[in-house]
């Protein structure tokens, strides 16, 4: 619960004296972050789940290093609100009541501020969600501004009221204007951050999604699947990106699920299927040039599709030259067929060569 930390009053109630803790951290058993607080295992942040420890490891810290009396505020109480889309990186931030003066120490943020509504959390206090919010988006970057909100929403943990609310308690602070523009891009429909990444990257790029959670639908118009984020394409198929994350699709259950799904979107003929994994959102502009590729393949839709299909494939002189048939008004035997072929299994009608 406290990500591996106890405070020194923890150790003695559990009968571990001072000299012993002097010994486990000399020894590297331990480790000592700050005056008055020990990790009992260092290595557990280093485990493939450590950034989700290491951010609760951030939010504990000051808690346990200030004392009863310190709340846990801005990014740290949004860790302990189990919200997603947070930096990597989260700074131990406490705030004290007015009156008691202490030094920031060992990289942690001491605020003195007036109080704000609280939430018990186990033993100590922490800021509530919207007081939180309020904190702790001008201090983040946009797109994890977004993931942050995009989560928040999505499950249902702030209603658009407390949104607008936000929006009316960041007047006049810092970075107040920016902050509120970051709002408006805000979804409930986005599952997940790397989603919202995702889509982050592409509204730069001047191509933002069409819809979000696009249902797709078979011939009889029976529900298949939902994608992640969907483009229009001018045929009238869908282009849609499926983001696989670590946190979310990384089970062997769920790798199975998400590809049975992939292909079930795929059969309906009506799809363009771009899969991507958090290593592409990592590498900036990698999804929207994907995006961007495949929306200039796309057929302009001047013909549909079921039309260019069934359209008489014409066959040039090379092919025939190829096939060992010059002289014949007829393309090499089976030529036609394997266009068709290869057609239906893109999902597309075959091009004329």
């Amino acid at each position: 619960m406290q990500g591996e930390l106890l405070s020194s009053a923890q150790c003695d109630a559990a009968g571990v004296t001072r000299g012993q803790r002097s010994r486990l951290v000399a020894s590297g058993v331990w480790q000592r972050p700050t005056k008055g607080v020990v990790d009992v295992d260092p290595l557990m942040q280093h485990l493939p789940n450590g950034i989700d420890r290491r951010r609760r490891r951030a939010a504990w810290l000051g808690l346990l290093a200030y004392g009863p009396e310190a709340v846990a505020v801005g990014q740290c109480a949004l860790v302990l609100h189990g919200v997603a889309g947070l930096p990597m990186q989260v700074t131990p931030e406490i705030a004290l009541p007015r009156g008691r003066s202490v030094r920031a120490r060992d990289g942690m943020r001491v605020r003195y501020a007036d109080p704000v509504e609280l939430l018990r959390y186990g033993p100590r206090n922490i800021a509530a969600l919207v007081p939180a919010l309020v904190q702790a988006l001008p201090d983040m970057p946009r797109r994890n501004a977004v993931a942050v909100l995009d989560d928040v929403l999505h499950r249902r943990l702030l209603s658009d009221e407390a949104l607008a609310g936000i929006e009316a308690r960041l007047v006049g602070r810092r970075g107040a204007v920016r902050v509120r523009s970051w709002i408006r891009l805000a979804d409930r429909l986005a599952e997940s951050p790397l989603e919202t990444f995702a889509r982050m990257e592409c509204v730069d790029a001047g191509i933002p999604p069409d819809a979000l959670q696009v249902e797709i639908r078979d011939a009889r118009g029976v529900f298949v699947a939902r994608g992640d984020m969907g483009w229009r394409l001018p045929s009238g198929r869908w282009l849609i990106v499926e983001v696989d994350g670590h946190e979310f699709h990384e089970a062997p259950a769920a790798l199975l699920r998400d590809r049975s799904r992939q292909n079930a979107m795929l059969a309906t003929g009506q799809v363009d299927l771009i899969r991507v994994t958090a290593h592409d959102i990592g590498r900036p502009g990698t999804v929207a040039a994907l995006v961007r590729a495949a929306l200039i393949r796309a057929p302009s839709g001047a013909e549909p599709v079921d039309a260019r299909a069934k359209r008489p494939k014409t066959v040039h002189v090379d092919q025939l030259v190829r096939g060992r048939r010059v002289g014949s008004a007829e393309p090499p035997r089976g030529s036609a067929r394997r266009g068709q072929t290869e057609g239906a299994v893109s999902g597309r009608a075959a091009d004329p060569p």
